[in-house]
């Protein structure tokens, strides 16, 4: 029987922007790969799974799309005996899938009956061929993550070098501010010569190249021991704090004397250095005896694979699906998938499919392309699943996470909890980022007149810095650069105790006008069922933050948040008149006199000297300097200070208007908590830009809970459910953690440690309980963790269970 649908004029080969699904099912995790294969639809190219789900002929119900290719592919068998080749420049080999896969299709007609459909007929070839050759997401993700593509800027196309030199051979031996003699950069504007910063590997640097820039504005250098005689160097733009390519190298060159032709390559280029920090990133995946250790598989062991960068996501969705919110809101095996129309456009069904794919067990299992060697009792680790069409909505339209570039976990995770509340519940479904929120109340007392007033805000997370004790470098180390600093261990309770202490705000009572200040304090009102708390170990170093390796003692057993709970309004308190002005508006800013003449002497105008103290904290002379220099640039570099009130510095200032709650917002995807967006956009006027330079220059600073706009949240008037609950006793137990190494959260690798009920074999005597223990999920591989309690101390995101 011939199929009639052959020459339907909706037929048409994908155009190029235009997704093709031919991998994996858009509303499970099975594939091309699985026995029965893969349908794709020939209409908008749809994949629907048809094994028992049978997700492709619940497309063809909801569409109407009768023509399909089936598409069943076998990968040719690869034998492993020895570890294989790493990955040593930043692209992907040109590997065809012929190279890798035998693949075998056929057309099919639901409507027609017929299961073989001559695959040459009508418009058929065409389509088909497109299917083909077009481009996975999985694949279109792969190549993304190891390209990196450096353009020119405005500065290296626009350079405007000094008068020409000649810069003698001896004169490129050394930095002009040390004797260093490697990792040195030469300004291409003046002739420079100046050492990098410290690397990656040992390389030494003291970073007066960016000194230099600093200094002068010189924005583009290059680095010398990185020019080969085809013209490629690395080449920096301080101004875009970014690697660039430099269009016109060999001129700029030659303007210094410098032949490029003659020049040869003695050192690693940035890129190879990246390279070789990212392949580092190892956490442990033996045992202490050096086995390597055994992979787990099952239900709730699943792992994902690395789409190039990813492993933020990664972390991060292993843990929030390790939570019995979300599990039950989107592990649903025995419903039909979500009705929708683009299924991989839909949040929902990629939520629920990203559930399915680590909860159900259907995919745990050892990749059976991999043959060990007969020499060897090791077992394959899975394949993993890739989450690309969940990352593509998450992504969509963020200026960050819509790149293939390494991203903040928590920031991440954030972006998440919001998509994930603004999605619509139908019930009896619930959202579960309810889970997550709670109330803060902060208590202001004048400690003149003794009246309060206080103010709450819903929170889905606890941000809380990480005091820094620096240990002493003992004698012998003082003159080694490449020695890492130590640090004194801290609890979780000493950074708990600092996020909730009382400290004094200088403040002018709205009630009796007295300026003797108040005191400020923030305790939990409420208390979620599941607290996230994101643990800040970071310093600026040169308005870089640079995260610290501060141990932070976290242990296993239940403990009390109880002393932490707001007793509320007492009886023998007084409240602040509900007319009266926000006490924190009228604050004002008096800039260090002693430290103000120190930066008016070196020549800076007043209006950026009160600028740079305010942003710095008002204290340190060469903090406020590196500031200026880094906000040359500004536009409103030269607009005076305006905080509000009448009598801030400037005088006469109009007062500020209500703080943006878009501002509040982007500040919040940063992470940083509302009361803290909110007191930092304050103090600078709104721009967000210094608030976010205001809020590293105050981590101690709990911020302001509560603005002229937002209405303190009253639990006894009805009108508003408080988030959480203000019950007692608030035990909560650790339930999972999410690791990062690497110097800086945009860099290195993400991994997450969880603590499930483990197979018998799998538990050790030294777990809690019976069957339960810590599982590593290192992007597609899953283990019984063996060194988590030192991973603890060194978490970036902390998960815990209310267990009472």
């Amino acid at each position: 029987m011939a199929c009639k649908h052959i020459d339907a004029p909706e037929l048409h080969p994908p155009r190029a922007n235009q997704a093709v699904y031919r991998e994996d099912c858009t509303q499970c995790f099975d594939s091309i790969d699985d026995p029965t294969g893969l349908n794709v639809c020939l209409f908008c190219f749809n994949g629907g799974c048809t094994g028992e789900r049978v997700h492709a002929k619940l497309h063809y119900n909801a569409s109407k799309h009768p023509l399909v290719l089936n598409i069943q592919r076998s990968r040719k068998k690869v034998k492993r005996d020895e570890p294989p080749q790493k990955i040593s420049k930043l692209a992907i080999a040109a590997e065809t899938e012929e190279d890798r896969y035998d693949t075998k299709t056929q057309v099919l007609c639901y409507e027609c009956g017929v299961e073989d459909v001559d695959a040459t007929s009508g418009r058929l070839p065409g389509v088909i061929d497109g299917i083909l050759k077009a481009s996975t997401f999985a694949r279109q993700a792969e190549v993304q993550a190891w390209e990196q593509e450096f353009t020119p800027c405005e500065h290296t196309l626009c350079l405007e070098q000094e008068a020409p030199r000649q810069i003698e051979s001896q004169d490129l031996g050394h930095c002009s501010m040390c004797d260093l003699k490697e990792n040195l950069w030469l300004c291409l504007q003046c002739g420079n010569l100046g050492c990098g910063r410290a690397q990656f590997g040992g390389v030494g640097g003291n970073s007066h190249g960016l000194k230099h820039a600093d200094l002068t504005s010189h924005p583009v250098a290059v680095k010398l021991g990185s020019i080969t005689p085809e013209g490629t160097a690395d080449v920096y733009c301080y101004h875009c704090n970014e690697e660039r390519i430099d269009t016109e190298l060999a001129a700029h060159l030659g303007h210094w004397g410098i032949n490029i032709a003659e020049r040869e390559k003695t050192e690693k280029s940035l890129m190879e250095m990246q390279v070789e920090q990212n392949l580092r990133w190892e956490f442990a995946m033996t045992a202490e005896d050096g086995t390597e250790l055994k992979p787990l598989f099952g239900q709730g062991f699943t792992g994902l694979k690395n789409l190039g960068n990813s492993c933020y996501l990664s972390s991060i969705l292993q843990c929030l699906f390790s939570l019995p919110k979300f599990q039950t809101r989107y592990y649903h095996p025995q419903d039909p998938p979500p009705l929708a129309q683009a299924p991989a456009e839909d949040l929902e069904t990629q939520l629920r499919k990203v559930a399915d794919g680590l909860l159900s067990g259907r995919y745990s299992h050892p990749d059976s392309d991999v043959i060990s060697s007969e020499s060897s009792s090791e077992v394959p680790h899975q394949k993993g699943l890739a989450p690309a069409m969940l990352k593509h909505l998450i992504g969509r339209g963020h200026e960050e996470f819509s790149t293939m570039r390494q991203q903040d976990a928590f920031e991440l995770l954030l972006h998440l909890l919001k998509l994930v509340t603004i999605s619509q519940h139908i019930s009896p479904l619930q959202d579960p980022v309810k889970s997550f929120r709670f109330v803060m109340e902060q208590r202001l007392q004048c400690l003149s007149c003794r009246k309060v007033r206080y103010r709450s805000d819903e929170q889905d997370n606890l941000s809380v810095s990480v005091p820094v004790r620096r240990i002493p470098r003992k004698p012998q180390q003082e003159s080694d650069q490449n020695q890492k600093d130590e640090f004194e261990a801290v609890t979780l309770k000493e950074c708990l105790d600092i996020f909730t202490g009382s400290e004094a705000v200088e403040l002018t009572c709205p009630a009796c006008g007295s300026k003797d200040g108040f005191t400020k304090r923030s305790l939990f009102k409420t208390f979620p069922e599941t607290l996230v708390i994101n643990a800040r170990r970071f310093e600026l170093v040169n308005w870089v933050p640079t995260k610290l390796d501060v141990p932070v003692v976290v242990g296993d057993d239940t403990f009390s948040l109880d002393a932490y709970k707001s007793p509320g309004l007492q009886g023998n308190e007084d409240l602040l008149p509900e007319d009266a002005a926000d006490p924190s508006a009228s604050a004002r800013f008096v800039p260090n006199e002693a430290v103000l003449s120190q930066l008016e002497g070196m020549g800076f105008p007043r209006v950026r000297c009160e600028k740079a103290l305010h942003a710095t904290g008002n204290s340190d002379a060469e903090a406020a300097m590196n500031w200026l220099f880094a906000h040359m640039e500004d536009l409103d570099i030269d607009t005076p200070l305006n905080l509000g009130g009448s009598n801030a510095v400037g005088g006469g200032a109009a007062p500020a208007g209500p703080v943006s709650q878009e501002s509040i917002d982007t500040l919040g995807a940063m992470g940083i908590s509302p009361p803290q967006a909110r007191k930092a956009l304050k103090e600078t006027g709104g721009d967000v830009n210094r608030a976010l330079d205001w809020v590293f220059s105050h981590p101690d600073d709990q911020g302001d809970f509560g603005d002229e706009a937002a209405e303190p949240l009253h639990a006894e008037s009805g009108t508003n459910e408080m988030a959480g609950s203000a019950e007692l006793p608030a035990r909560f137990r650790l339930a999972s953690i999410v690791c990062h190494k690497g110097a800086s959260i945009h860099a290195g690798h993400y991994v997450a440690f969880i603590r499930k009920s483990l197979p018998t074999a799998a538990a050790g005597a030294g777990d809690k309980e019976e069957g339960e223990g810590w599982v590593l999920f290192n992007d597609e591989k899953v283990v019984r963790a063996v060194d988590v309690d030192e991973m603890k101390k060194f978490a970036y995101v902390y998960f815990f269970q209310r267990a009472g």
